[in-house]
């Protein structure tokens, strides 16, 4: 039975509303089939001006757009019979993964009076100390969110990026404000969640991500990936984008629109990478974007810069059955100094074909990829020590911190690997204070444009770092 509230207001006569349908429908754009609620509850919140539906799919202009994820892509739309209308009805095939909305369905949101969730006197219990790059980059977040403005932290991999949205999160919900932290991957969101709560204890914050049990949670802080975030509108006061640069958010125009659909008129939009693209830099530099750079390492060692390495024709030494010997020197080095690797390759098949000559240096090698079921698994045991290291496509490129590890990419000239992309895998190496060190070696058949800007980038970050007396060694 939903919980019910006496309203009355100057825009809608005395109703009694259901507070589980308003958690469940505010700042959400859902299908009847969401909605785990009698019709007849709907219909008489709908009657009442409480909730509003539109149209799922709707033909505009002599083309067909989704009220969903907002494509215009005529080639993903298509026309089925359909029962319930009894024609023929268009259907968006760019987000069926999150069921079905066509032209008959209906996407319903809350329009009535909001619900205020309650905020504790003490919101955040996190009590740890900012280094003075992270303690810039957490003022500007804070002055950001009140002024509802838009602001691109750029802080290199292993600055501490979370720890600088704590303050900011904590002044936003003192204000009453909802916030949400997007991720492109639910890898992140099992990682950041909670980290969270146990930052903001008493604030109910929401892991949305497939599959998960908190979907339709309301919550005053959310951790989402950014594809649940279709089934949002005008929900939030400020969307944090973590990893703004990262694929597929950065690629996929539909994504980009669900955020813009998530947020209200009225917010304020927080972009963290260490990797901004080239139009974020040129929006920077233009003065069009606001930013705030962090270019060093919260311990205050710089980023290890990566060796460019002779690694000749991997490819033909591979159909050989052969690994260069440099390749093979290094990953022996550090398997006899029990030293953890990341072994990062170009493609799934080029991974595959080496993994059998890797196992010959060590038989406890394995690799992963995106689709593996036991990828969570292989990179914990890894980290605990079970595994000497393992193969991988750039799915390891971010959000991996591996005490001691030290990384080779293997044919580092490949179009796979852009320059944010290989600063990034650089970033995986020297996390600690106490072994900030590491190696980094790119084997390649020829030295690319991309490789040489991702060392030339990194070298900038650490000379920035140390004019700004941000490092204690250089």
């Amino acid at each position: 039975m939903s919980s019910i509230l006496e309203i009355s207001s100057t825009e809608h006569s005395p109703f009694s509303f259901s507070k589980d349908l308003h958690d469940h429908l505010s700042g959400r754009s859902l299908l009847a089939l969401e909605i785990p609620f009698e019709t007849a509850l709907l219909t008489e919140h709908l009657q009442q001006g409480f909730v509003t539906a539109k149209p799922g799919v709707v033909h505009d202009k002599s083309k067909w757009l989704c009220g969903r994820c907002g494509s215009t892509d005529q080639r993903l739309f298509a026309s089925f019979p359909c029962s319930l209308c009894d024609s023929d009805c268009t259907y968006c095939r760019a987000c069926i993964m999150m069921g079905r909305v066509s032209e008959c369905a209906k996407l319903y949101t809350w329009s009535g009076p909001e619900w205020v969730y309650p905020i504790p006197e003490k919101v955040m219990a996190w009590e740890g100390t900012l280094s003075e790059g992270q303690q810039t980059a957490s003022d500007q977040v804070v002055t950001s969110i009140a002024a509802n403005a838009e602001l691109l932290v750029w802080a290199v991999c292993g600055a501490g990026k979370t720890e600088v949205l704590f303050r900011g999160i904590e002044s936003a919900l003192t204000m009453g404000k909802r916030i949400c932290i997007a991720t492109p991957r639910t890898d992140v969101v099992l990682e950041l969640a909670p980290r969270l709560k146990a930052a903001f204890p008493h604030i109910d914050v929401a892991a949305l991500y497939g599959g998960s049990e908190e979907r339709h949670k309301q919550s005053p802080l959310v951790v989402s990936t950014t594809h649940q975030l279709f089934r949002f509108e005008r929900a939030f006061d400020v969307i944090i984008i973590d990893e703004v640069d990262a694929f597929p958010y950065s690629a996929d125009a539909s994504l980009q629109y669900a955020v813009s659909k998530a947020k209200k008129a009225k917010s304020s939009t927080i972009y963290l990478t260490a990797t901004p693209s080239k139009k974020m830099q040129h929006d920077y530099r233009s003065g069009k974007l606001s930013a705030v750079k962090i270019p060093a390492r919260f311990h205050r060692r710089p980023i290890p810069v990566p060796e460019l390495k002779w690694g000749g024709n991997w490819q033909k030494q591979l159909q050989q059955g052969k690994l260069h010997p440099e390749l093979k020197r290094w990953t022996l080095q550090r398997l006899q100094q029990n030293i953890p690797i990341l072994l990062f390759f170009p493609s799934i098949a080029v991974m595959d074909s080496c993994l059998p000559l890797f196992q010959q240096l060590h038989p406890h090698l394995q690799s992963v990829y995106s689709a593996d079921p036991n990828r969570k698994e292989k990179v914990m045991a890894l980290r605990h020590g079970e595994f000497p290291g393992l193969l991988t496509t750039t799915i390891l490129e971010r959000g991996v911190t591996i005490h001691r590890l030290e990384v080779a990419i293997i044919g580092a000239e490949h179009d796979v690997f852009s320059e944010s992309g290989l600063v990034q895998i650089a970033g995986r190496v020297g996390r600690s204070k106490d072994h900030y060190r590491g190696n980094v070696t790119f084997f390649h058949y020829g030295k690319s444009k991309d490789m040489v800007e991702a060392v030339s980038h990194i070298k900038r970050m650490n000379e920035e770092a140390h004019k700004r007396g941000l490092l204690d060694v250089l």
